[in-house]
């Protein structure tokens, strides 16, 4: 896993934190929710980079209670200023789902075997690029779907890849909407890049689309978000629409099972890929 650096400032000054432990897959997981940019594994370490304003006291402590659930150990560096845009542009690897979908930089060659759908992006950030479990496993659910003429919603929708992807199977009209500025300029700038021009694209959050309802509605964020959002999320699925969740680890499944089905939703299928977890859900 390569540095992927979220900023819309590519000179800030970052932290690197130096985790030690047995199960990196585990502690990246945990660590999902902190605000870090990027993480990189190495042989010997888990390495987490978040700007330096960012590492705060209350970061370090939620680091140390952390340690509760796993064991590890954690050295603190500043690093110096760097382009990290390039750095990333430079680490950035094409990303293929089965033959199905594949996600590559304009500098990169087509895809060989080709795959059914591609998604060009710009690698100078990093929102859901198609390298993390959760987004791989989204795409990978959303072939099993019929998007044909479906109003579709991507919440916290980072690139743009799943409405992008979305757009690409037939559905319109679409929305996309994230709470991070460069989220939504990454992701209109894809949408210039992928010529998908229908879709809508907004900053905020569900409170911005309350009155609109969606056959299908796709969201890759963190737990936390998901629960919180399950009555607006089913209050805007349109009967015998689909949801699909991701961006929670396997220990969190029965919550997310108990949750859900409490809600109204049923679940058709479950998706699991190092240690992440993506469900398609009905409403009936």
């Amino acid at each position: 896993m390569h540095p992927q650096i979220l900023r819309s400032n590519p000179f800030m000054q970052y932290t690197k934190i130096t985790f030690q432990t047995t199960d990196p897959d585990l502690l990246l997981a945990l660590l999902h929710d902190l605000p870090f940019d990027s993480f990189e594994e190495t042989p010997d370490a888990l390495l987490a980079y978040l700007p330096s304003a960012d590492y705060t006291p209350s970061v370090k402590q939620e680091i140390i209670a952390i340690q509760e659930r796993i064991s590890f150990t954690f050295e603190v560096a500043v690093i110096p200023y760097q382009n990290w845009n390039a750095i990333w542009e430079s680490n950035f690897t094409p990303i293929r789902v089965k033959d199905f979908c594949g996600i590559r930089a304009d500098f990169h060659p087509e895809f060989d075997p080709p795959v059914s759908h591609t998604i060009s992006i710009q690698p100078k950030m990093a929102f859901g690029t198609g390298h993390h479990a959760t987004t791989w496993m989204m795409i990978d659910a959303m072939q099993t779907l019929n998007f044909e003429g479906k109003k579709v919603l991507d919440y916290g929708c980072g690139t743009g890849i799943l409405a992008i992807l979305a757009a690409k199977l037939g559905a319109t009209p679409i929305d996309a909407v994230d709470i991070e500025p460069p989220a939504v300029d990454n992701t209109k700038e894809h949408l210039i890049l992928n010529q998908t021009p229908n879709i809508a694209v907004y900053e905020g959050t569900l409170d911005q689309l309350a009155k609109k309802h969606y056959e299908i509605i796709l969201a890759n964020i963190n737990r936390n978000v998901i629960l919180d959002s399950l009555p607006s999320l089913y209050q805007q699925l349109k009967p015998n629409g689909h949801l699909l969740i991701s961006g929670f680890i396997q220990p969190d499944t029965d919550l997310l099972k108990t949750s859900t089905l409490n809600q109204g939703f049923t679940i058709e299928q479950i998706y699991s890929k190092d240690k992440w977890i993506c469900m398609v859900l009905n409403k009936k």
